[in-house]
């Protein structure tokens, strides 16, 4: 956003526009007070009213057209930005800005582990939720960085939210017809061309997993019951991957195998679209942390592990 403020000429009045499923809207919000401009963020109608009202609490105006992220995008791009001299278009993932910016979680995590575990520490394996793929692009490129260093990266998505997962199935990039999961941050109906791209290169070692809406609900509850945070069901989702497969995916590829030694980060983001009352109605529909008694859940309670008691490896939490 500041990248653009100075890139704009006259004296028009600069006012943001972001289109979003709504945690990119919540961002810009966010980031328009700060800088003390308005902002203007249109959400399809799929977005729930818990976000919208985040968004105007935050101080942005929200608009709520079309069925999908797309529909709200083409309107925004099409009706409200030619209006507008001061207009600047914030995008929600597919733009190297937003890459870059993502990228530096690497930086984080690398800077984490080297002062919690030792210097040489990198992960084996880093798992995150797939919408439209500015995430995951940015982790591509942060990995890129780093020499000599091609962890496996689990790319997760939920039934109906899995753009990725066809497209590569299809060896082409698909458009969905709709969104029809609760994880509906995740509800780009076409992943960018670059996602595709990388996820397309054997040699950068992507999987691609989907998940229930059910697994991704379960995946919240035991992050809530185990370590106390309130996350959404598109970060749910990556925590399912990881704890409640016998025999992840993950660990087919990982570069060292399944063991305790292996290191596996979760990117852990993904909490404004939740609530305790639809935490406790997942709880009651699905069940909660008993019910993985018997299954694979994450670590042995050291380190920053999701759940405790089974022998998986440590997970990190980003």
């Amino acid at each position: 956003m500041l990248a653009r403020l100075q890139e704009q000429q006259g004296n028009h009045l600069p006012h943001f526009y972001a289109s979003s499923g709504g945690n990119a809207g919540l961002a810009c919000a966010t980031a328009a007070r700060s800088l003390n401009l308005p902002c203007t963020i249109v959400v399809p109608i799929s977005t729930s009213p818990l976000m919208a009202a985040k968004i105007r609490a935050t101080g942005g105006t929200v608009i709520q057209i079309g069925e999908t992220w797309k529909e709200a995008d083409t309107y925004l791009r099409g009706e409200l930005l030619p209006q507008d001299q001061g207009g600047i278009y914030v995008p929600p993932f597919d733009h190297p800005d937003i890459w870059s910016g993502n990228a530096t979680v690497i930086e984080e995590i690398v800077t984490q582990m080297r002062e919690d575990i030792d210097e040489g520490a990198l992960p084996d394996v880093l798992v995150c939720s797939v919408g439209g793929g500015g995430l995951l692009n940015g982790l591509v490129q942060g990995i890129e960085a780093i020499p000599d260093w091609t962890p496996s990266v689990l790319a997760v998505e939920t039934n109906g939210t899995d753009s990725l997962s066809q497209s590569l199935s299809a060896k082409e990039l698909i458009t969905l017809p709709g969104i029809t999961s609760i994880a509906t941050s995740l509800g780009a109906t076409r992943v960018s061309e670059q996602t595709f791209l990388y996820a397309s290169q054997p040699e950068r070692r992507i999987m691609s997993r989907v998940m229930s809406d059910e697994e991704a609900a379960r995946g919240c509850v035991m992050l809530a019951d185990a370590e106390r945070l309130l996350v959404e069901a598109a970060c749910g989702v990556c925590v399912a991957a990881v704890c409640f497969e016998g025999e992840p995916e993950w660990a087919k590829v990982a570069p060292r195998g399944r063991g305790k030694d292996t290191k596996v980060v979760i990117v852990v983001c993904g909490g404004s679209n939740c609530t305790v009352e639809m935490l406790a109605e997942w709880r009651k529909k699905f069940g909660g942390l008993e019910k993985t008694a018997g299954v694979d859940t994450c670590g042995e309670g050291k380190s920053a592990a999701v759940a405790s008691g089974l022998q998986t490896p440590p997970v990190e939490k980003v």
